[in-house]
């Protein structure tokens, strides 16, 4: 696979031109297949993603060795820089359309929503196949056929009963909640409370306007622990996370459950301080972490190892989400034929209802239904949770997965 490296600042094709002639080729060049992977290179959440290349990789060197169904076609990978900003997401995604001429932008960003409107309109002939969790209204357009999430059919507005469930299962009793004041972080917070709530155990604390980023989290600890919360969940950056873990272990309190959305990785388990601060947590994913042993988590494991030099087979947060939205992205070229058009591929891909990231997920996903899955949940609202116990991730078997169903709307 070749590499093209482009970082910060999108140049938009001249105004002059029509958009046809910036996009006439589809970022198809004989066999090679241009995919365009928009993340934060730069600025405050790019710490949070940078195995996404690395990732995207590792899947395409295995599906080439394992010959796959389009393995003579070679993908090369162009990276689009966010600059961890909505505005700098549509500058990006602008360039990657019009000026790189992707045939396909697979989105790892948690600002994609800033070029929303943009990829389901002006590059409505694009696909648009990867991660969800920036929590776009994009996302659940119906007029937007060419916008795929490869972390199911997301609402962030919609609750599941599976987090409830969960910390029943625990013998929770009150529960707490801390997100950044971005749409998915948010309204995943808000969602898990509600899920709580509905599995009687009330919210005693909430705080979903911290600044992206922030470690000022004295108040918010001190606003747990005189809460009386025995349960947390955490939808933030691992620094903020640890930082809310660490403020109330130093003041002696010890919840019956917190977790975290983000943080699972073999990057974690490389920093002695992120060990130590993460003991006992219990780290939310929506895939299958390779500690289950299945085959299909050793099977992306030994391709880590293989392919994106990682000493351990644990994927990074971000090395995950390049490989799930390059899977899919596979997944539906083989469906529409390996000499596909774009638009073929996203016409395939729309009334496909059986990917499930190679049996990573606990569910399938019908990408002819909006909204099936609620926020913090993967494909069939189900979660696996996985315990940090010294140098380790534990699965907990009480979410190996839990998955659940859609009970209603946060505030409902």
């Amino acid at each position: 696979m070749r590499r093209t490296n482009h970082v910060l600042v999108g140049v938009m094709c001249a105004a002059t031109l029509a958009l046809a002639a910036c996009n006439d080729d589809g970022g198809s060049s004989g066999d090679t297949v241009k995919l365009g992977y928009l993340t934060s290179l730069s600025g405050a959440a790019s710490a949070g993603f940078t195995g996404i290349e690395a990732g995207a990789e590792a899947r395409l060197k295995a599906y080439k060795a394992d010959d796959g169904e389009c393995a003579s076609t070679e993908f090369e990978v162009v990276m689009g820089d966010d600059a961890s900003s909505a505005e700098g997401a549509l500058t990006a995604t602008q360039k990657l359309v019009q000026q790189d001429k992707v045939f396909a932008v697979l989105p790892a960003s948690s600002f994609f929503y800033g070029a929303g409107q943009f990829a389901g309109t002006t590059a409505a002939s694009t696909p648009f196949v990867g991660a969800s969790f920036d929590g776009g209204p994009q996302w659940l357009n119906e007029d937007y056929k060419n916008l795929f999430s490869s972390d199911g059919n997301v609402d962030y507005t919609k609750v599941a009963d599976t987090y409830g469930e969960y910390w029943k299962s625990l013998g929770a009793t009150k529960a707490a909640a801390v997100s950044f004041d971005t749409p998915s972080s948010s309204n995943a917070a808000l969602s898990v409370l509600q899920s709580a709530e509905d599995a009687g155990i009330p919210t005693a604390y909430s705080n979903v306007k911290v600044p992206f980023g922030s470690t000022d989290v004295g108040s918010i600890v001190l606003g747990i622990i005189d809460s009386g919360a025995d349960v947390a969940y955490l939808p933030t950056t691992p620094d903020t996370a640890f930082a809310v873990i660490g403020g109330l272990k130093q003041a002696g309190v010890t919840l019956k459950s917190v977790l975290l959305a983000t943080g699972y990785g073999a990057d974690l388990l490389q920093s002695a301080p992120a060990v130590e601060a993460g003991q006992g947590a219990g780290f939310v994913t929506v895939s299958a972490p390779v500690e289950v042993g299945g085959a299909p988590e050793t099977y992306l494991s030994d391709s880590l190892k293989k392919y994106a030099d990682s000493e351990s087979g644990i994927p990074s947060f971000s090395q995950q989400i390049g490989w799930m939205a390059t899977d899919l992205f596979l997944y539906g070229f083989e469906l529409a034929g390996c000499k596909a058009s774009q638009e073929d591929l996203i016409s395939e891909l729309r009334s496909s209802s059986d990917w499930d990231a190679g049996g990573l997920y606990g569910g399938t996903v019908d990408f002819s239904e909006y909204g099936e899955v609620a926020a913090a949940s993967g494909p069939g609202n189900c979660i696996y949770v996985s315990i940090l116990e010294g140098k380790a991730f534990k699965p907990d078997p009480k979410a190996k997965p839990i998955c659940g169903e859609v009970t209603g709307q946060i505030g409902g």
